[in-house]
């Protein structure tokens, strides 16, 4: 199961992958707070909510003497920066973040994702559980946090907390803080909320039958997380997420070329289910065609032959010459047309067709005299009429 996970990620990942660099500065969920510190005291600022799809956010503080204030906001230091590679790979727009102007105080500070570890720095100045801090004494700093640090691991939450460093006056900070919001990411889907559609696709019918899945599970996963944001799909009524489910799986087997390995699998599983549900597996076949549209000449003669074996004549004579017309190629449904003549006293249209393909074979090692008598066997067994059958075997012999 884990080389299966692995492999179902991995190909997510070339399915579905995009820049983290696809996005925008979000200026209206930034965070300007000027406060004033007092003399070698601590206090916490909790910064506005940062949006879902947050992968990276900037931060600017700047110490301001009484008289001071700053020439330009980080938001507008930003309008030149299109994306936030131009602070990591330190082009000139991370050589400006930083305020042209501070004073002459310092202070210490530290990041934290978690209320309780911000309250703790609060009462005794602990820092352990910070997920980011700064022991040098600034008056100006800017900063990117970038999506692999620990601080964007509780959004919507983030706590600054700071140390005056000063010993009788009051100090004066600005504390700016910038999300860049990732436009997939924004959507809600990240590794967990992607692992609940996993385990849903894992669930599902289509899965359960198909024996070799990891393509189909990555395609699941992506047509989901295109179609719906987290937070609507969240919102899905229980009848609507069913729907959803089955409408998807389907789109994902055809999106992922599985369709025919599905529809191999899912024939093994109706002929097993015939031998003691048919009535089940002619309700899961019927429907796999003319609600879920996915049957081809394969399914449309296999449905033929469930309704043979209980009987239903016109339904089995109608889905057979349909899978003929879809490949008139294929003598194994002339041979099952041939039974349903037998049965239904048309034993020169029967005689015909055995004697037109008899020296042919169904299949690389099953000649048609060989068909015929393991059908004809099986008939038996389910109480078909068999008083013509020795006469067929006479012709083809």
């Amino acid at each position: 199961m884990n080389k299966l996970l692995y492999f179902v990620f991995a190909l997510l990942i070339s399915v579905s992958s995009f820049s983290q660099k696809d996005g925008f500065w979000d200026k209206e969920r930034a965070t300007t707070k000027e406060f004033t510190l007092s003399a070698g005291k601590r206090t916490l600022i909790k910064t506005e909510d940062l949006p879902v799809g947050t992968t990276e956010f900037v931060y600017r503080i700047t110490v301001l003497d009484e008289n001071q204030k700053l020439t330009s906001s980080l938001v507008s230091v930003l309008k030149v920066i299109p994306d936030p590679t131009g602070i990591s790979q330190g082009t000139a727009g991370a050589i400006h973040l930083t305020s042209a102007i501070s004073g002459d105080d310092k202070c210490t500070y530290a990041l934290f994702q978690e209320a309780n570890s911000a309250n703790l720095f609060l009462k005794d100045g602990t820092t352990d559980r910070a997920c980011w801090e700064q022991k040098e004494k600034v008056n100006k700093e800017a900063k990117l946090i970038s999506s692999s640090s620990l601080c964007l691991t509780n959004l919507p939450n983030l706590w600054f907390g700071f140390e005056s460093q000063n010993w009788v006056m009051n100090q004066k900070i600005v504390l700016e803080v910038v999300p860049w919001v990732d436009y997939k990411a924004s959507r809600g889907w990240d590794k967990t909320t992607k692992n609940e559609i996993l385990d849903i696709a894992e669930k599902s019918d289509v899965a359960k039958i198909l024996t070799y899945k990891a393509a189909f599970l990555a395609t699941f996963i992506d047509l989901v997380t295109t179609k719906y944001k987290y937070s609507e799909f969240k919102q899905l009524l229980p009848v609507e997420k069913t729907k959803m489910i089955e409408t998807i799986s389907d789109e994902s087997l055809l999106k992922s070329g599985k369709i025919n390995d599905y529809l191999k699998d899912y024939n093994i599983h109706i002929r097993r289910l015939s031998l003691t549900k048919p009535e089940d597996a002619i309700k899961q076949l019927q429907h796999l065609i003319t609600e879920r549209k996915l049957g081809k000449e394969n399914e449309f003669d296999l449905l033929g032959v469930l309704y043979l074996r209980t009987k239903q004549y016109q339904k089995a004579e109608d889905y057979i010459v349909k899978a003929i017309a879809m490949n008139k190629n294929e003598i194994k449904f002339q041979l099952h047309l041939a039974h349903v003549y037998l049965v239904t006293d048309r034993f020169s249209d029967a005689k015909s067709i055995h004697k037109k393909y008899k020296d042919q074979n169904i299949s690389v090692d099953t000649s048609w005299v060989k068909a015929t008598k393991q059908d004809f066997d099986n008939m038996k067994q389910v109480g078909l009429p068999s008083e013509n059958f020795n006469k067929i075997l006479r012709i083809i012999e």
